[in-house]
């Protein structure tokens, strides 16, 4: 097979989909690899690096697109890429369609398949292809948050650690999942007083047989939430529901109960935030402010450590990679049912029921998509 990885153009996006490893595990493979030049170097890794791994250089996002059967990348297609898919393509990226109507429709008129990261499961019921970055996002969050607080940045002038005989900051991490935990013990380790609120009572027995010593728990009602917005300095939004959009967990109204220079950290903010509040913003111009709170919500946040994100998702993604190269998506699709579950839209179809509902459009199941 022909696999293709294009440089990302998303703004500030330093990621790329393969490392030089994975080119050698696909070229001993006998599968042909074709890398755009510059595709590596915000990773670290230089053409010369994918040429010694077997990869064919080109120049352009044209001639990948062009040449290949496979399409390998970190974030959504954006609509100069968009334009180049075609039908019988496969793409293997981060998709998050479920706000975003634009791209879903550009997929479905192209008649790619596409097969989202977010969406693939594992035996546990886990996310494996999303989790390495939602570690990254969840320790990156206290960090972005703490640089946030700072009074130039029009934060309150809040240390995350305190000093002593001064408080240290109040965080509240909303969401008990891969993201929150990470968060929840950065900040802590950051020695900010730390609490996490989630709705399932095993998870939050789980993280308090684990990190009691570190953080604390709460369950996620209306009532304490309200009480916690009050009082915190940092609110970290760490909500996922895998495929649809994320609920809006924090109301604008809300915002007139906490403290002047508080800080939201959106880390949803790619399946459209948890705050009612929240646009999304870039690396190069994180911040906004509303009604005095100020917001970082920026959606590729792993994009920001480019070097130990891209090994940290190309370790995750290699094998359903080999898989797919190896046998063909339907094969691949049929024989794992935890990537079938990743097929988001296939000829002009979405596949995802979550997806669907989200955009109130209709789908056929991803079983189905394997005979179109």
């Amino acid at each position: 097979m022909k696999i293709g990885c294009p440089k990302e153009i998303k703004p500030q996006e330093f990621r790329v989909g393969l490392t030089p490893h994975a080119v050698r595990d696909a070229v001993a493979r006998g599968h042909e690899v074709m890398v755009q030049s510059g595709a590596g170097l915000g990773a670290g890794f230089a053409d010369a690096d994918y040429i010694a791994a077997g990869a064919r250089i080109l120049p352009t996002a044209e001639a990948i697109f062009a040449d290949a059967d496979l399409v390998v990348k970190v974030k959504e297609p954006q609509p100069d890429e968009r334009r180049l898919l075609r039908a019988g393509q496969v793409l293997f990226t981060y998709l998050h369609l479920a706000p975003d109507p634009d791209q879903t429709r550009d997929l479905l008129a192209a008649g790619v398949t596409c097969i989202a990261y977010e969406t693939v499961t594992d035996r546990a019921g886990g996310l494996p292809l999303l989790a390495p970055m939602s570690e990254v996002a969840g320790r990156l969050a206290p960090q972005v948050g703490a640089w946030a607080l700072q009074k130039a940045n029009g934060g309150r002038g809040v240390l995350l650690g305190g000093v002593p005989g001064v408080l240290p900051a109040r965080v509240l991490v909303i969401g008990g999942g891969v993201v929150g935990t990470h968060a929840a013990r950065i900040a802590a380790g950051m020695g900010a007083d730390v609490t996490v609120l989630d709705r399932s009572l095993p998870r939050l027995r789980q993280l308090d047989d684990l990190y009691g010593r570190e953080f604390r728990t709460g369950f996620s009602s209306a009532g304490l939430m309200a009480e916690l917005l009050a009082e915190s300095d940092l609110v970290i939004g760490a909500v996922l529901i895998p495929g649809a959009a994320t609920p809006r967990l924090v109301t604008r109204a809300m915002l007139a109960t906490m403290q002047p220079g508080a800080v939201l950290v959106d880390v949803a903010i790619d399946q459209g935030g948890c705050f009612e509040t929240s646009r999304p913003t870039t690396h190069q111009d994180p911040i906004y402010e509303v009604d005095g709170i100020v917001h970082y919500c920026v959606g590729n946040m792993p994009g920001a450590v480019a070097r130990s994100s891209t090994l940290a998702l190309g370790n995750a993604t290699l094998p359903f990679l080999l898989a797919i190269a190896d046998k063909g998506w339907r094969q691949a699709c049929a024989d794992d049912p935890h990537l079938l579950a990743g097929l988001n839209v296939h000829a002009g179809h979405i596949t995802h029921p979550a997806v669907a509902e989200a955009l109130g459009l209709p789908h056929v199941s991803a079983q189905e998509a394997l005979a179109l």
